[in-house]
């Protein structure tokens, strides 16, 4: 598995709010209100997701520096999900205040990138370190700006936004939603075919915009059915 450079996974992320705050800081002030991408959502909850996540990804840092650990969300996934709904009614300046205000909290928070201690430093996010929580923002700022600006036209960001350092780490992240040798099958002897971009989207249960196969040997095989997002309690978007 390839281990991401906390420097430029630190920058891309903050790339990827800046340009999802520009996308959104046009729109009509209803816009919130509009269906997203993801089943069930708005364009709202999309937004306040990012905000809210941001936020509980930041308060990780702030409490790692003074070595102690606390949940992301208060209240649990039922805090998550309150707090998702909440913010979902936001107008859309309200929304860019709000990405905005926690683009600034997470500069603030992440320690240098090369302070290892301050990256190792454990945290309650998946009972790991802070370097796990970083990449966690650095997943939810790439794929949630392309989940949010679907259909916004020449405002959209698409996959092609996603460099060749966050495809990498997003395929190692996801590669346990493959089938395994404990599940019958043998991921290892299955090839993703497609663009990479397409396959890193595939992986993330998006839909992509051009074609992924599989193949063993050579020989086209049925795609395989994905497993859960890496975590037991990991959220369904």
């Amino acid at each position: 598995m390839s281990i991401p450079d906390l420097t430029h996974a630190t920058r891309d992320a903050d790339a990827a709010l800046g340009a999802l705050i520009d996308a959104v800081r046009p729109l009509p002030a209803d816009a919130g209100s509009a269906p997203s991408s993801l089943p069930g959502w708005t364009l709202g909850h999309v937004l306040a997701h990012v905000a809210n996540v941001a936020a509980a990804l930041a308060r990780q840092a702030e409490y790692a520096a003074r070595g102690e650990k606390v949940a992301p969300y208060d209240g649990g996934k039922a805090g998550r999900d309150a707090a998702i709904e909440a913010g979902s009614v936001r107008t859309t300046a309200e929304h860019v205040e709000a990405l905005t205000a926690a683009r600034g909290r997470l500069a603030a928070a992440w320690p240098d990138p090369a302070d290892r201690d301050a990256w190792s430093a454990p945290v309650a996010y998946r009972d790991g370190v802070l370097a796990d929580a970083l990449l966690a923002w650095w997943r939810e700022a790439r794929i949630h700006a392309v989940d949010a600006t679907a259909g916004l036209g020449d405002r959209a960001i698409g996959y092609d936004s996603w460099d060749d350092a966050f495809r990498a780490h997003l395929r190692d992240f996801l590669a346990v939603r493959l089938p395994g040798p404990q599940d019958g099958g043998d991921a290892a002897a299955v090839e993703l075919v497609g663009d990479p971009h397409d396959v890193a989207a595939w992986l993330a249960g998006r839909e992509p915009r051009g074609a992924v196969s599989a193949a063993r040997d050579g020989v086209a095989v049925p795609l395989p059915e994905l497993g859960p997002w890496p975590s037991a309690a990991a959220p369904t978007r």
